[in-house]
Parts: structure tokens; C-alpha cells; sequence
């Protein structure tokens, strides 16, 4: 990551009060960027608000849906680097809401992207696709050759979305990146239905941690300082590497880990083996087995992780705990 780069640099991140976008709004403000945050909803528990972080950027208070409140922002603030994180990322909610998660995650896409070609200012966009993207194959690990099809809700729409970024890439020649990471983790996710905060909250209240699965689903845990650090990274080479627009990227520390698995290190990292997990079997239209091949980032962008899981655990472990102390009555 090049501080000179991102001095002054002026940078819109939409979803920037989500568990990626406040550790990423973080990072650029580090590095120097003027940040301008699009934020639709207040979420005063945000790492965003709670860390200060929110007095330190420009607030655009707007809907990505809305083509003329993006248009307006993108233009006004004289936008050159744009991260669309904004989604609606919960299969669950997807599961019970599609319409609500097919509207956010694709026309909110093209709304981004269609302000981002029309503008004479912006220089590169970085497109946060996920690895639900590919929707369930046999042959893994996922390299960013295999075919998108996501048959679930969430899965569709990211699927969707990801191509559109393509599309703006091939058919308009902006300079757009795609990231597909695995399951984000870290402080600062405040849904207690994942897996990694909903565990430590239980722990935590001395209670055992629920597994809605039966356990045994693989997937790919990505540390979300390593996902801002990949964030910027693919900004800046964009920046230098035309032939990059269009092309995804897989960031992964390219490990299989089962729920399971991730529940019993997380109650190994708090030291309460006593706390059995219940495991409760009951979700539905979730692919069994995910992980990602990052041989490419790892040859073109020279990018590596920092973060094993055991680091991110102990890390995300000791930022709920000092969370859930200070937000005691």
C-alpha cells in the first residue's frame, strides 16, 4: 500500500458502516485519503460511529439505488476512486427477502457503476463480489476462471452484479477491479446470526454457542484488515494496469474450515472448552463447500495475507469482548 498515493486522494466507499467498509474507510483515512462515506441507514453501533472514525470523513446521506443521489455525490465531491461495498450480504434475510436483496446487490450495482462511466473524474473502481458469486461446483478450490451461477437469492445476486462490473469493463472501458473474498470476519460485524460474532456473544454471555448448520459446511475465513489491505491494493494497480479493468480477483488465506472447526478455536482462543455448541441443523439454500485458489492476486498484484486465522481470531475476539463490556448497562 503506497501512502503517496492515497494522500489527498479523494474516495467514495458506499456500505462504509459495514463490518468491511468501516475497517476499509479506516485504512484509506490512515493512508491520508479524503473519504466521503455514502450511508443510507444510521447504525450508531457501527465501528464506523463507535471508533470516531465517522468525524474524520465526509457523510453523504443517500440510497445507492438512487441514481441521482449517487450522480450527485460522485460529481460534487469529485470522486476518484470509488469502493461499492454496499450490499445486502445476510442469506438468511436473501433466503426471506429476495426482492429486497435483488434490488440492493444488482440495480444498486449498475446505479454505482452507470454514475461511475458518466463521470469525468473517476479513475478506477474497486467492486466487492464475494465468493457466493460461483454458486456450488464440484471442482474446488474456486480459481476466477470457473463459471458464475448462483441458484440461491444472495448467491443470483452477486452473481449478477459481478457481471455487470464485466460488462462496464468490456463495453464502456472502465477501469473497474472485482475482489470475490471468502466469509468476512473481524470486529465491528454486528449481526449476531454469523457464525464468529454470535459464537464469542454467547461465550461471552456464558451461554453455548449455536451452530444453525449441522457443523459440517466448509468455507473460506478472510480477515477483514487483510480485506481492506486487498481493497487498496487493487485500487492502485488499476491505477497503473489498464489491462487489469474487468478482471476478478480471489483474496484468500485458501484454507478449508468447517463451522465446527471455527466454533471450537474461537472457544479454545476465550478458554471455555466447557461450552459444548448446539447444534441446531436447521438452515437451508447455503452451499455445502466453498474455498478460493488466490494464486492469482499472489502472481499479479504480489499480494499475501498478514493474517492467519488463529491472528484474526485472537484480534476479533478481544474486540467483542472490550464491545460487549462497554455496551453493558
Amino acid at each position: 500500500m503506497s501512502a503517496r498515493f492515497w494522500s489527498d486522494r479523494p474516495v467514495l466507499v458506499t456500505g462504509a458502516t459495514g463490518l468491511m467498509g468501516s475497517w476499509l474507510t479506516r485504512a484509506l483515512v490512515e493512508a491520508g485519503a479524503e473519504v466521503v462515506a455514502l450511508v443510507r441507514d444510521w447504525v450508531p453501533q457501527s465501528e464506523l460511529v463507535t471508533s470516531g472514525l465517522l468525524d474524520r470523513v465526509r457523510v453523504a446521506r443517500g440510497d445507492i439505488r438512487d441514481a441521482e443521489a449517487v450522480e450527485r455525490v460522485v460529481g460534487e465531491y469529485e470522486v476518484d476512486t470509488v469502493f461499492h461495498l454496499a450490499a445486502q450480504t445476510i442469506v438468511r434475510i436473501a433466503n426471506a427477502n429476495p426482492l429486497s436483496t435483488l434490488d440492493t446487490n444488482i440495480r444498486g450495482t449498475w446505479t454505482v457503476l452507470e454514475a461511475c462511466r458518466r463521470s469525468p473524474m473517476v479513475k478506477q473502481v474497486v467492486f466487492a463480489s464475494s465468493d457466493k458469486a460461483y454458486g456450488d461446483h464440484e471442482v474446488l478450490p474456486y480459481a476466477e476462471t470457473a463459471p458464475l451461477m448462483g441458484r440461491h437469492p444472495y448467491d443470483a445476486s452477486k452473481s449478477c452484479a459481478d457481471l455487470l462490473a464485466q460488462m462496464y469493463a468490456e463495453t464502456f472501458k472502465l477501469r473497474v477491479g472485482i475482489t470475490r473474498f471468502g466469509n468476512l470476519y473481524g470486529g465491528g460485524d454486528l449481526n449476531w446470526n454469523r457464525i464468529v460474532p454470535g459464537t464469542i456473544r454467547s461465550i461471552v454471555r456464558n451461554e453455548r454457542p449455536v451452530i444453525r448448520s449441522d457443523g459440517r459446511f466448509v468455507r473460506d475465513y478472510f480477515y477483514v484488515e487483510d480485506g481492506a489491505a486487498a481493497y487498496m491494493l487493487l485500487a492502485e494497480r488499476l491505477a497503473d494496469d489498464a489491462t487489469l479493468a474487468g478482471e476478478a480477483f480471489n483474496f484468500s488465506n485458501e484454507s478449508q474450515v468447517t463451522v465446527r472447526e471455527v466454533v471450537d478455536r474461537i472457544l479454545k482462543v476465550m478458554d471455555r472448552p466447557d461450552l459444548v455448541p448446539d447444534v441446531r441443523n436447521e438452515v437451508s439454500n447455503e452451499i455445502v463447500h466453498q474455498y478460493l485458489d488466490a494464486t492469482k492476486a499472489r502472481t499479479r498484484l504480489g499480494w499475501k495475507p498478514k493474517f492467519e486465522l488463529e491472528d484474526g481470531l485472537g484480534r476479533t475476539v478481544a474486540w467483542y469482548e472490550r464491545h460487549l463490556r462497554e455496551a453493558r448497562p
